[in-house]
């Protein structure tokens, strides 16, 4: 058996100039859909050199399926205290809710300094320290790979915001994150053809659907006991009515009954699919119940996407 050798690839030797060649490389669909698969957040695209006052934040996206900003600051050097700096500005500059500072190496007192911010913000804004790597085999075409070196934790942002909740809304927050990291899990393990994204302390679940008018969304509601999956429109009352104009034949395709929801006055809309009797605090019927959200949400996703 015949064995490359793997050999790291220095990152100036691909990418001369950091602005024209970086930033235009990863504002690709296909190169931010390789950082989005990395840290669990559909990016998406809005614009590159994005002016705050007189600092430009190198790309400006969007989360798709919601309206979270995310700000990316490229730095193909070690980290320093002028790129932290900035990556703050642009983030209070934009409201962003999703900053992430893309690096060729991260410094020990900067990865300190994302940790605390990840561990003193709320639970709504989330700091990333990447390390961007090249690596080849033998004479390949060299592969960009994307190592998290910061993060935000997940459970501690959920215990943190739940600190002044009653001990049973603090158990359910806690109860719906890992409900949630479970599901996504299940999802990987099963070969789901869902995009995944990162779980939150909330009782819904939003993935893309294809399509930026509109996203996946399923919820668990534990004071009714019901859990749905479907369809959310946050602003486009002429796509939904387009949709319910294909009702029958929708539901005949899936073989199940929607509820239609038009939302009269206000801008969202719902198409969803329910599930009744279902009790999140019984773990020991998630597996059931993740079955029903796959199958579900990857059948609705197939045929409503025909229709938009």
């Amino acid at each position: 058996m015949n064995l490359g050798k793997l050999a790291q690839v220095n990152l100036r030797d691909y990418w001369k100039h950091e602005a024209l060649d970086f930033t235009n490389w990863l504002a690709k669909e296909e190169n931010l859909s390789l950082l989005s698969e990395e840290i669990g957040i559909d990016i998406v695209l809005k614009e590159t050199e994005a002016s705050v006052g007189k600092f430009n934040v190198d790309i400006l996206a969007v989360e798709d399926g919601s309206d979270r900003l995310i700000v990316i600051e490229n730095q193909l050097e070690q980290t320093d205290h002028d790129h932290l700096g900035k990556i703050i500005t642009y983030a209070s500059g934009f409201d962003a809710e999703v900053i992430i500072w893309i690096v060729k190496d991260v410094r020990d007192e900067h990865k300190q300094a994302i940790d605390w911010l990840n561990e003193h913000t709320s639970d709504k804004i989330n700091f990333f320290a990447i390390k961007m790597e090249l690596w080849k085999i033998d004479d390949s075409a060299p592969a960009p790979k994307f190592q998290i070196i910061s993060s935000p934790n997940n459970w501690a942002k959920a215990l943190k915001s739940s600190t002044s909740k009653p001990a049973r809304e603090t158990k359910l927050s806690m109860l719906q994150l890992e409900f949630w990291s479970e599901f996504k899990k299940y999802l990987q393990d099963h070969n789901s053809t869902l995009r995944t994204r990162k779980p939150y302390a909330q009782h819904w679940y939003d993935m893309s659907i294809g399509n930026s008018k509109a996203h996946l969304s399923l919820t668990i509601v534990s004071q009714k006991n019901f859990m749905t999956t479907g369809v959310y429109i946050s602003d486009n009352k002429d796509l939904y009515y387009k949709l319910e104009e294909n009702k029958e034949q929708i539901e005949q395709e899936l073989n199940c009954k929607f509820d239609w929801m038009a939302l009269e006055g206000k801008k969202a809309s719902r198409i969803t699919l329910t599930k009744e009797n279902i009790d999140i605090f019984q773990t020991e019927k998630w597996n059931e119940y993740f079955e029903w959200l796959k199958n579900n949400t990857e059948a609705i996703h197939r045929v409503f996407q025909q229709y938009m």
